[in-house]
């Protein structure tokens, strides 16, 4: 069980480590435990070079990068989401169906975005 991220008695930079642990501990989780994570990952670790080297400019870079990156935030909030909804009951309720399909409507849309920036930006450069 992780502790709580406002200890008693932490502050500054002893709040900011503390903060950092308990970060690098939901991205193991992630790894360990949500294929989804894992998969866009993957994805993301070829094609964030390929943004890098493809994108003119460090808006396009900034823009194809970041496209990627909004996956992984909302993927990781969408696990959280799910991890919560499934800890409450395992029974099916129409709320927590409805939390779940919301929260993959939220990475449908991220992919969505990556999708778009990725062709208006290499479009623009080979059409």
């Amino acid at each position: 069980m992780s502790a709580p991220i406002n200890k008693p008695g932490t502050r500054g930079l002893t709040h900011v480590i503390h903060a950092l642990g308990y970060s690098l501990k939901g991205l193991r989780a992630a790894l360990r435990y949500e294929e989804a994570f894992r998969l866009e990952l993957i994805a993301g670790m070829v094609l964030m070079p390929l943004a890098l080297l493809l994108g003119d400019t460090g808006v396009e870079r900034a823009l194809l990068f970041g496209s990627l990156t909004l996956v992984l935030v909302v993927e990781l909030i969408n696990s959280a989401i799910e991890a919560v909804v499934d800890r409450i009951s395992v029974e099916y309720h129409t709320l927590a169906g409805r939390a779940k399909d919301i929260g993959s409507a939220a990475v449908f849309m991220a992919m969505t975005n990556v999708i778009i920036t990725w062709l208006l930006i290499l479009g623009a450069h080979w059409f």
